[in-house]
């Protein structure tokens, strides 16, 4: 089975729509944000929560991922993919972390050949790392150059892992990986299977030195973001039910995700049963953040409270399991729809987090993915299947 998709198969909504425009395409100015939202004002220990000031696309990162993606050195190197999580490396380098990946050549006028399984020349593979050292890009994959493969290799040719978020602590890049499996013929003939969390060496990523289970007993995904905070790792997962989407919490004391878990409760504790986890809230998508911003903690998601919404809003709490309020929209993306940049009703956009090692003070490095239904406009603009990169001002 070709593992591209006519339909993503990690969808972030089921069924057809398409969003409406709020906000225009600007490369050089930041927006100001739409509407203020008063209760973002908190306090937190007596400090007010961030005041958001305003957003614009990254053009630095968004030219630096366009020039590598177009560049035909290598036949073997990313030209696009989805997921777009990272983590730093030593040295002060960062790895991005990917899922379904495009890799080799690009055709005149932005093109690319159809992929190896379809009968064309483009290796396609489920998850795979980039790595950014000063303003160069690498492509990292298992396999051969000739044979390239996902450096997370699925069991058999029915399963297959998609990437979750991934953490660099006790002398490994950990990431969170979910497992797959086809069951019938049909397009929809797959399901969500378990969690699992891979160990790499971070100057060897291209093979997991090991592998190991991670709850994964209540059909919760826990790989939407992993946050360090008072020696702990806040793991955030989701309880996707198709149209509403739920937020999960649990963490791991020290820095080892194989350690021991706990899992929030919704009353103030915290219980070793993942049966106890609590919804926290809806509205989140498969992939969002909940970063420390001084006292507090921010929440980015697109929001999945309408279907193909092109929102992507900020929430803020003081603690790890919320409440998040205030709600503001911090970015519209321009992309989706027949009214969007690309004129093309099946384009939509998904799964907006934050990247904190990229930020600096007052500003934080955002991505969100770019996608269509129709597998064939992945072979006509090589661009669609591409994370773009926003910068949000914050004061």
């Amino acid at each position: 089975m070709t593992k591209l998709l006519a339909v993503r198969r990690r969808s972030p909504w089921r069924g057809l729509a398409a969003g409406v425009l709020t906000l225009a395409l600007s490369t050089t100015t930041f927006t100001a944000p739409a509407r203020a939202a008063a209760t973002a004002a908190q306090a937190c220990g007596g400090t007010p929560t961030p005041s958001f000031q305003g957003s614009a696309p990254d053009a630095g990162l968004n030219a630096l991922f366009t020039r590598y993606g177009n560049d035909n050195r290598r036949t073997d190197d990313w030209t696009g993919a989805d997921s777009t999580f990272s983590t730093t490396l030593p040295g002060g380098k960062v790895a991005f972390v990917f899922s379904d990946t495009f890799l080799g050549e690009v055709g005149a006028g932005g093109t690319r050949p159809p992929v190896v399984d379809e009968g064309g020349t483009t290796p396609f593979i489920n998850n795979s790392f980039v790595v950014k050292s000063g303003d160069r890009l690498s492509t990292v994959h298992g396999g051969t150059r000739e044979q390239p493969a996902a450096v997370m290799p699925p069991r058999d040719g029915e399963h297959w892992f998609w990437a979750g978020d991934a953490i660099t602590a006790g002398g490994r890049v950990q990431v969170t990986y979910q497992e797959y499996e086809r069951f019938g013929p049909g397009i929809w003939d797959w399901r969500w299977l378990r969690n699992v969390v891979a160990k790499f060496r971070p100057d060897r990523l291209s093979e997991p030195v090991s592998v190991t289970p991670i709850p994964s007993s209540k059909g919760i995904s826990w790989a939407s973001w992993l946050q360090r905070s008072d020696g702990m790792i806040y793991v955030y997962g989701v309880e996707d039910l198709g149209d509403t989407k739920y937020m999960h919490l649990a963490r791991v004391r020290g820095t080892d995700l194989t350690g021991p878990w706990e899992f929030y409760a919704g009353d103030g504790t915290w219980s070793r049963d993942e049966a106890d986890s609590a919804r926290i809230m809806d509205g989140v998508a498969n992939e969002y953040s909940v970063t420390r911003m001084g006292r507090a903690y921010m929440l980015i998601t697109q929001d999945t409270t309408v279907k193909f919404n092109t929102n992507i809003v900020a929430y803020f709490s003081c603690s790890p399991q919320g409440p998040f309020t205030g709600r503001t929209t911090v970015y519209s993306t321009p992309e989706t729809g027949a009214n969007g940049s690309y004129g093309n009703p099946n384009v939509f956009t998904y799964n907006a987090h934050v990247h904190p090692e990229l930020g600096r003070p007052g500003r934080l490095v955002m991505s969100y993915n770019v996608n269509s239904l129709v597998n064939t406009d992945h072979y006509k603009d090589v661009s669609i299947y591409r994370p773009r990169f926003v910068d949000l001002k914050f004061g």
